[in-house]
């Protein structure tokens, strides 16, 4: 189905409506022509960028509304973070403003969508690179108060993606792209999880439009190295429609699991103990090759009869070596979800045989490391950044700074932080 027939939205045989708030959507070749017109009811515009990506972008997107900017917030060259420095930031520039117009991926997406939704002025995007789905997610991953959170905010009144530009982009912002798409392996097989062990909701049809679009990328790997622009049109479409996937969903349960978890993890952890990470699309790749080791783990060994049995104190004690400050807070969180006093194992060994077949669905790990060599990731550039106790702290402790069920709960619940 085209992205322009899905925002139309969808009567669904789960029940629902599903429907998507963006208004438009263009990946093409000198996309950015089609800001004069989508601009023409705007007059006061706040431009939002770094300095990378207003230097790559920048020009293209002013040619056409020049007469409109009436502000700008340029971040510098280094790592942003969108936490309660950069919104203030935003907030500052908002005075008499009637559309920010975010020029980037990521950071600064999340960041204009954050400040769109609770300062309710309208956003658009300009992407600069192919290299995460969450554009047309109503999620905006922030950091706040040492915590990655994912606020349920409001997707982009328009999308932009310029074709000529996405293709110049970073390789490894490219590799990012096709490896947020290949964690979908992951994520999707923790929706069914979800939905067998929990009784979440689940539906089918998204599922479906998710897998669609990870089956369209997986041939795409050797192009896209070679910065072929259809290729990297199709992989941006496969973004934005796993992104239109979540706002279907109202949640990113379709396009994030274990494996954003531990990319989570990382990034968290590196950020408060000021070690390097990845960058998020890699990491959730290599992230999807440790949760099919999981997966596999538990589809090949009988369910243990008794459930694995906490020690509070001592594993509050190994929650605050790992995490620092932010302990504290995904000590709360759970506590407030009554996850560390679920008691899951009945389901468990009721449902073993449907479980071990929900498992073995996704692909094993040597299958994802196969794959992600055709894009030119290679692990050992995950285990040269990441210890081996980094590895495991992440598979042991990941889990905790979600609200979200995943195969990391399940191993859990079973084996505690025995190694893998």
């Amino acid at each position: 189905m085209e992205i322009s027939e899905l925002l139309k939205g969808v009567n669904c045989s789960c029940g629902k409506t599903h429907c998507c708030a963006i208004k438009y959507v263009f990946i093409e070749n000198n996309a950015t022509k089609h800001l004069k017109d989508i601009c023409a009811d705007y007059n006061r515009i706040l431009i939002v960028a770094d300095e990378n990506t207003y230097g790559v972008a920048g020009a293209k997107t002013e040619e056409y509304i020049s007469e409109k900017i009436a502000d700008r917030q340029i971040f510098g060259k280094e790592i942003l973070i969108p936490n309660e420095d950069a919104i203030d930031a935003v907030k500052a520039k908002l005075n008499n403003i009637d559309l920010i117009i975010g020029i980037g991926s990521g950071v600064i997406q999340d960041l204009c969508k954050y400040v769109s939704h609770f300062e309710h002025v309208p956003y658009f995007v300009v992407a600069t690179a192919p290299s995460m789905d969450g554009y047309a997610s109503s999620g905006a991953a922030m950091i706040t108060g040492g915590m990655k959170v994912t606020y349920s905010a409001k997707v982009p009144d328009a999308f932009i993606a310029d074709t000529s530009i996405l293709k110049d982009a970073p390789i490894e912002m490219i590799k990012a792209g096709y490896g947020d798409i290949i964690g979908k392996f992951s994520a999707l097989n923790d929706w069914k999880l979800g939905q067998i062990v929990n009784g979440e909701y689940f539906c089918q049809y998204i599922y479906d439009l998710t897998y669609d679009m990870l089956k369209k990328t997986l041939p795409l790997a050797e192009s896209l190295l070679a910065r072929d622009e259809e290729s990297i049109k199709v992989l941006t479409e496969a973004l934005i429609v796993v992104g239109i996937a979540m706002s279907f969903a109202e949640n990113s349960r379709p396009a994030s699991g274990s494996e954003h978890h531990l990319s989570h993890f990382f990034e968290i952890t590196g950020i408060v103990n000021g070690k390097e990470y990845l960058p998020h699309g890699i990491d959730v790749a290599f992230s999807t090759i440790e949760t099919a080791k999981i997966r596999q783990k538990l589809a090949n060994v009988p369910f243990p009869k008794k459930p694995f049995v906490m020690d509070r104190t001592d594993y509050e004690a190994k929650m605050k070596e790992v995490y620092s400050t932010v302990a504290e807070g995904c000590i709360a969180l759970q506590d407030k979800l009554g996850t560390y006093k679920s008691d899951r194992h009945s389901v468990y060994l009721e449902k073993e045989n449907e479980i071990k077949a929900i498992l073995r669905e996704a692909p094993t790990s040597e299958e994802i490391t196969e794959i992600l060599s055709r894009v030119g990731l290679d692990r050992k550039q995950f285990t040269d950044t990441y210890t081996n106790k980094q590895i495991k702290d992440a598979i042991s402790f990941a889990k905790d700074l979600k609200d979200r069920y995943s195969v990391l709960w399940m191993y859990f619940d079973m084996f505690g932080t025995e190694e893998i």
